[in-house]
């Protein structure tokens, strides 16, 4: 699987309570049920008109269907090609 960082635009939604993040959770996860296993949600940072989320998947594809099918708009998709950290220097 390859790894992709997805730029979603959604005003306000650093704005959303606890309960309505559950929800947004919930209806995400439905999709990724449904095209199991070629993608896979590793995490989500929430900002001010912005999410940014990490996801593992077979192809860019499978994320644009994701969006399509969980309402959630995927406004930049990026492959993430390395990872580096503060330990990479000792690497």
């Amino acid at each position: 699987m390859r790894m992709f960082m997805i730029e979603r635009d959604i005003p306000e939604v650093g704005s959303l309570e606890r309960e309505e993040l559950r929800g947004a959770a919930a209806k995400s996860n439905e999709a990724l049920r449904e095209l199991a296993p070629a993608i896979q949600w590793q995490n989500s940072f929430v900002a001010g008109n912005k999410t940014f989320c990490v996801y593992l998947a077979e192809d860019e594809a499978v994320i644009h269907k994701h969006a399509e099918i969980s309402g959630f708009p995927a406004t930049t998709v990026t492959e993430i090609r390395r990872q580096i950290d503060p330990t990479t220097e000792r690497e």
